[in-house]
């Protein structure tokens, strides 16, 4: 059976990505709500809210996490093209070490890493260790980061991961949960609580998102004199 993304035509599927990307950008209305601004970060999201990272403030010194599957390759193609940067990691040992490694000296330069904590293949909403691991040794916090529309051009497709995404003009909310510190001396029997936490905190903003947007739209936020 032929897969769907191949060599013979993936190229042709990255510049689609990015063509779309590029297309929508001026029609997707971000705004932040409790983002804190921290100096280097770690920023967690579901699988589902990965386009999340274009309403980032300063996208350039965000680097994303990106699997190096086909698919990962499409996507990384796309986000590049958009002026954020990439750091591609495998589930495999040496792809986890290598990526880390790699995060942990952009953490220390002063940006930002992002990571989807369920990716890059589920199970859905089920926390991967990686971005406490990484917490705790560059003693950066994780910032849960969910995002949200109301509009009907905001559209969800039946994918595992269940991923949000825009098509035309949307007004969107990237809200933000309180920072997560992970203690240096965090023991691996530990995880399992940071792993609760994560998940708990990410499903409490999505529940609090359609009163959050609400009050977005009372308040005009995306109107740039309004912004706050």
């Amino acid at each position: 059976m032929v897969r769907l993304i191949n060599e013979n035509n993936i190229w042709i599927l990255k510049n689609a990505a990015l063509g779309y990307m590029k297309f929508q950008e001026p029609f997707t209305h971000i705004v932040e709500i409790n983002q804190k601004k921290i100096e280097s970060c770690i920023y967690v999201m579901w699988h589902s809210d990965q386009f999340c990272v274009y309403g980032i403030n300063d996208r350039t010194k965000v680097n994303v996490l990106i699997s190096t599957s086909l698919d990962g390759e499409i996507v990384a193609y796309a986000a590049s093209g958009l002026g954020l940067k990439i750091v591609r990691g495998s589930s495999g040992k040496k792809g986890a070490v290598e990526s880390s490694m790699q995060m942990l000296e952009r953490l220390k330069e002063g940006e930002d890493v992002a990571i989807m904590v369920d990716g890059p293949g589920g199970p859905y909403h089920s926390v991967k260790n990686g971005a406490i691991k990484l917490a705790k040794m560059s003693g950066r916090p994780i910032v849960p980061v969910v995002w949200y529309s109301e509009d009907k051009t905001f559209h969800k497709i039946p994918t595992w991961d269940k991923m949000t995404f825009p098509v035309f003009n949307a007004r969107i909310i990237n809200l933000y949960g309180e920072p997560i510190y992970v203690p240096h001396n965090l023991e691996d029997e530990q995880l399992k609580e940071y792993k609760v936490l994560i998940k708990n905190t990410l499903e409490d903003l999505q529940k609090k998102c359609p009163q959050v947007f609400k009050e977005a739209l009372e308040k005009d936020l995306w109107n740039p004199k309004k912004k706050a």
